[in-house]
């Protein structure tokens, strides 16, 4: 889905950031651009949000997040009368690996549960549900992230209590790169994955084309990995097996087979994939992130000459490296005030504040 996103003057940001304070030390403009912009700013002016509620069927659930072209969605506990987490594509696998039995069992409990009831079945597996306000800084949102471990944080209006919009890692790099190439260049862009040593490079988890999907789904659970290159018997990448790929057996209704190979559960992949995303560890960091952000992906394959696997950079990878490497990683950050200020944040002045923005 496209969205319309509002993008300040250079002049403005610059005075936001107080750019002239920064002396020689460019390094940290980056990391002071995260703390400057609130969760706020990076809200587009029109997206599409959907929300659960948690009496509702999961198949039905996960049937509509491929309909609208989402990848998550909030719950809600109407007996509750909160939100208590996130529908994943992560929690269609964790699902897919309880229930499934051989292709001769039919798996009665994804078509027949409701979300309160997978949420305690599967609640040991569960992360806690991580919200922000809307005037935290980025940075704030971005170790948010990090630390928790998730991708997906909603940003929850404190005087009503629904949820504005669902942050990503994708969506703050993309915000960020809106600005990128017009600020003071810090010189880590420049600079290799080598020589950064940006990425995962030990013990990267691969697939094959003939490998079973279950044995694959596994693979993203035990190895704590949103995807996973496919290689031939040469050891080259010839594809890519993304979490979100996962939601094809929803849309094709053959989750009850997940012993077919990676191969047969590619060929529903959407007709507009575009091959697999790669680099080199020659690359620089400007090259990798504006590669990954025109594309739109979450990650690029590492790669070396004969196009064999050697490591993985991800979007997380590279906010870790703009976040915590400039000030180090130890240091301490005093926590910035947004513009939007707490007490003025209500739902008439977020409606004046989204007209002055389109204007």
């Amino acid at each position: 889905m496209f969205y319309r996103c509002f993008k300040l003057p250079v002049d403005t940001v610059c005075h936001r950031i107080d750019i002239e304070d920064l002396g020689e030390d460019e390094e940290l403009i980056v990391y002071k651009f995260f703390q400057h912009f609130c969760c706020y700013d990076l809200i587009p002016i029109s997206a599409k949000l959907v929300v659960f509620d948690t009496q509702l069927p999961v198949k039905k659930a996960f049937f509509a997040l491929v309909q609208n072209g989402v990848r998550a969605a909030p719950l809600w506990d109407s007996t509750r009368q909160e939100f208590v987490g996130m529908l994943t594509i992560t929690d269609f696998i964790h699902i897919l690996r309880t229930y499934y039995k051989s292709p001769q069992t039919h798996m009665e409990e994804l078509e027949e549960h409701k979300l309160e009831t997978w949420l305690n079945v599967l609640k040991t597996k569960l992360k806690p549900l991580y919200t922000i306000r809307p005037e935290a800084s980025l940075y704030e949102a971005i170790k948010t992230l990090i630390q928790g471990k998730v991708h997906r944080l909603p940003v929850i209006n404190p005087h009503t209590g629904n949820v504005l919009y669902i942050l990503t890692h994708k969506r703050i790099l993309k915000f960020l790169f809106l600005y990128l190439f017009e600020l003071p260049r810090p010189s880590y862009l420049n600079q290799t994955l080598r020589e950064l040593k940006v990425g995962t490079y030990e013990n990267i988890a691969t697939i094959k084309v003939s490998t079973p999907v279950i044995l694959a789904l596994n693979q993203f659970v035990e190895r704590r990995v949103s995807a996973l290159p496919v290689v031939d018997d040469q050891g080259k990448v010839v594809d890519i097996y993304a979490k979100f790929d996962v939601i094809n057996l929803a849309i094709e209704k053959t989750y009850n087979n997940l012993d077919i190979t990676v191969k047969k559960a590619l060929e529903h992949r959407d007709q507009w994939f575009e091959g697999v995303l790669k680099c080199k560890t020659d690359d620089t960091l400007g090259v990798v992130v504006e590669r990954i952000v025109r594309a739109e992906v979450h990650r690029l394959v590492v790669v070396d000459q004969d196009d064999h696997v050697v490591g993985m950079v991800s979007l997380s990878d590279i906010l870790k490296l703009f976040i915590l490497q400039p000030a180090g990683e130890e240091k301490t950050t005093k926590k910035e005030e947004c513009p939007f200020k707490k007490d003025t944040l209500t739902e008439s002045n977020y409606n004046e504040q989204s007209n002055r923005i389109e204007k």
